[in-house]
């Protein structure tokens, strides 16, 4: 299992159009992705619900895990997202 830690960066969190992007791409990579906040329950990181209610902040650390063919190149892919400011863009 593939694991990446990243801080995010969207100035809103991971809320609203910063979440919708990011379980967009994390569905179109076709592998299992979750994402949690340390130390908490993963959640689906391909349910926008389940990735809104985690309720991460700008400036807070999430870890992505994923399986599966590819699963380096997808985490690095979701790591360069939530590392931009999404609102801003």
């Amino acid at each position: 299992m593939a694991t990446r830690t990243v801080t995010i960066a969207s100035s809103v969190g991971l809320h609203a159009r910063p979440a919708a992007l990011f379980v967009e791409a994390a569905s179109s990579s076709g592998l299992d992705v979750e994402i949690a906040k340390p130390g908490e329950d993963p959640v689906d990181a391909t349910s926008i619900l389940g990735v809104m209610a985690l309720g991460a902040r700008y400036g807070e650390e999430v870890v992505l895990t994923a399986e599966g063919d590819g699963a380096d190149a997808t985490l690095d892919s979701l790591v360069a997202l939530l590392s931009r400011d999404l609102d801003a863009e």
